[in-house]
């Protein structure tokens, strides 16, 4: 059997490992995104630490390193993760916790008429942010948060680390065996390419079916 007909049918198998990290982890950071953000705003003294804390120290730690601990470290406490769910859970926390900064920052840019306007018509807290706040701030965020779900396409490739067999670590092991680095990790980027391309044309059609009327950003 030929390389490429060994390669191909691995590297596929890889593709879909890789695509089922990504389709648990990038809507697991989304709501985790948007729990951190919405906590930070309104949450009590505790939550609002809490909610703090966490985004400092996953935004603080190289995601190699967090994938480690999730995978090795925990194990010393009888916590033993398969390698998959190490690194779901990591990408997640990683990229939750970025996404929260936008999220947030969004949250701070709705005028505070509104809130006020929200109190004057009744509306709890939690309806308040439900029903006037999230809706615009999460459209604002939408940029923020869709780059950081592509920066995660990328960085899926570091679930090797605890041995996932996902793209980059079928590409490496291949390497080694044929020793081909234009060949194999080409194809490899090509991938990775496509699936960003693709992510980056989703989310402008997203960003222009949310656009708020009247706030568009015009350049000449």
């Amino acid at each position: 059997m030929g390389f490429w007909e060994e390669f191909l049918p691995a590297l596929f198998s890889g593709l879909i490992v890789t695509l089922k990290m990504l389709a648990v982890a990038m809507p697991a950071s989304i709501l985790l995104g948007i729990l951190l953000g919405t906590l930070r705003v309104y949450g009590g003294k505790v939550l609002k630490t809490i909610a703090t804390a966490i985004v400092v120290i996953f935004r603080g730690f190289p995601l190699t390193v967090t994938l480690l601990i999730l995978f090795f470290g925990l194990a010393d406490f009888h916590i033993y993760l398969t390698p998959y769910w190490a690194a779901v859970i990591g990408f997640t926390l990683c990229s939750g916790s970025y996404q929260s900064e936008y999220v947030r920052g969004a949250i701070r840019s709705i005028d505070e008429g509104q809130s006020i306007a929200a109190k004057a018509l009744g509306m709890s807290r939690f309806q308040e942010v439900t029903y006037i706040i999230l809706p615009q701030a999460l459209r604002r965020a939408l940029p923020g948060v869709s780059n950081e779900l592509i920066y995660m396409v990328k960085y899926s490739s570091l679930a090797f680390i605890v041995g996932v067999p996902e793209m980059f670590s079928v590409a490496k092991t291949y390497n080694s065996q044929w020793f081909m680095p234009m060949e194999i990790f080409l194809a490899l980027a090509v991938i990775y390419l496509a699936m960003t391309t693709a992510l980056t044309i989703a989310f402008k059609w997203l960003e222009c079916k949310l656009e708020i009327p009247g706030l568009k950003i015009t350049t000449k």
